[in-house]
């Protein structure tokens, strides 16, 4: 059986899209078309059912893509080890949000660029835009707060964060703690909301595991980077909920102030998400792993 077929095969299944497969083998659409047909005669049974929108695989598709997938990549990973052993290197495209890339991914890889390793990054701010980004072939491996779903994608847990509520210290002088803890967010009224987006993600989140009820102010200030929310808040704009990692040495030089010391703080999930068979690409699975060790220690 052609090869070149299986791989085929094995990238629409994957992608559930001739035209997704197609931008990711470099081919036109109408090739991945034609390819399939021929490994379906050759078979002499339909692998996929044709939808509105992709395809859906038989069971015939599943029990082949489960046979051949684990072989293809296999002899994709020996042919990178090869193209590595005479200095080829491929450049790592990745994406997420500016300060989690800024502040935890890109230093963290800092050991690989001085052998070598070569980075381009890109500062996305949707989950949707990011993996339909990753699927596309845009990005080789991207950082996101929403476990991917379908066959398209693999995905690894990171780290956990810890969310925090906070504020400069002249807000915080107008709370009283155990008032916020009896009263809930009743006792912030009048203090105004910093946020990163209109939706208020970070204090929805917090103000549900907390206080188990929704955000009722409209935020006052909207600034689309955790970093550019935490500067308005130790300037005194008011409140907001942002990861520990990023305002620990605020806290800890008092220019702004935890309203609230949680026994069970609220969480935000970070997972490390790839095209599904692309840790076969040594570069790739390199990054995999130096992230994850890392995140560790986060």
């Amino acid at each position: 059986m052609d090869l070149a077929l299986l791989r085929t095969f094995v990238a629409v299944h994957r992608a559930g899209s001739f035209t997704r497969a197609a931008g990711l083998l470099g081919l036109s659409q109408p090739a991945v078309t034609s390819q399939i047909r021929t490994l379906e005669r050759q078979l002499g049974r339909p692998l996929f059912d044709r939808r509105a929108r992709g395809v859906t695989p038989t069971a015939i598709g599943d029990e082949l893509a489960h046979k051949a997938a684990p072989h293809l990549d296999a002899l994709l990973r020996i042919t990178e080890s090869e193209r590595e052993s005479v200095g080829a290197s491929r450049t790592l495209h990745l994406a997420g949000p500016a300060e989690f890339l800024s502040l935890r991914v890109l230093p963290a890889l800092a050991p690989l660029v001085v052998q070598g390793q070569t980075l381009r990054t890109a500062f996305t701010s949707g989950t949707e835009a990011t993996l339909d980004g990753l699927g596309a072939g845009q990005h080789d491996l991207v950082v996101t707060t929403a476990r991917p779903r379908g066959s398209l994608f693999t995905s690894s847990v990171l780290c956990d964060e810890e969310l925090v509520l906070i504020a400069a210290p002249y807000w915080a002088a107008l709370v009283d703690p155990a008032h916020l803890r009896d009263r809930g967010p009743g006792a912030l009224d009048g203090i105004p909301v910093v946020e990163v987006h209109e939706s208020l993600p970070l204090v929805t989140r917090y103000w549900a595991a907390l206080f188990d009820s929704a955000p009722e102010p409209a935020a006052t200030v909207v600034a689309p980077d955790l970093r550019a929310v935490l500067e308005c808040v130790r300037a005194g704009a008011g409140l907001a909920v942002l990861p520990r990692y990023l305002c620990r040495d605020a806290l800890d030089d008092g220019r702004i102030v935890a309203l609230l010391d949680p026994p069970v703080p609220p969480l935000r999930t970070w997972f490390l998400a790839v095209r599904a068979g692309s840790l076969a690409l040594a570069h790739l699975d390199r990054a995999h792993d130096v992230l994850l060790r890392a995140a560790a220690h986060w």
